[in-house]
């Protein structure tokens, strides 16, 4: 049962899962992924019906630059560990973090294929956290 705070109604991901017919896991995705926009109080998820809209009605444009190529470079963050391997897939890029020793001596880099541009810096444990 959806909440309602004043004028705002709020939705769960347990709402969303019988209102959308969608797996929980998928919503849970969408929401990290940023597809869909939504606020973590506590433990839980929530998503405003502005945001359900904005998800349904997302222009093509938008749905096509979300889809791009993307590579993940597995490198490390010191002089140390002068490593560098680059992935073409989130599970390519797990397997190779799962075969390192020090986790917390790797950081992943997330790059636009096409324009190269770095979009995303991020921890090796987080990374794998996200993935998983």
């Amino acid at each position: 049962m959806p909440k309602k705070i004043g004028s705002l109604t709020l939705y769960s991901v347990d709402d969303l899962h019988e209102l959308l017919g969608m797996s929980k896991m998928t919503i849970r995705a969408y929401l990290r992924e940023g597809r869909l926009r939504g606020k973590k109080l506590g433990v839980q998820w929530y998503v405003t019906e502005e945001a359900i809209r904005d998800y349904f009605e997302e222009p093509a444009e938008e749905q096509k630059q979300k889809k791009r190529q993307l590579k993940y470079i597995v490198q490390g963050v010191n002089d140390l560990v002068s490593e560098t391997e680059e992935c073409s897939t989130v599970s390519e890029t797990l397997e190779v973090l799962s075969n390192q020793a020090i986790l917390s001596l790797f950081q992943v880099k997330i790059v636009d294929s096409d324009t190269g541009e770095v979009l995303e810096l991020i921890k090796a444990r987080d990374f794998i956290e996200r993935n998983n």
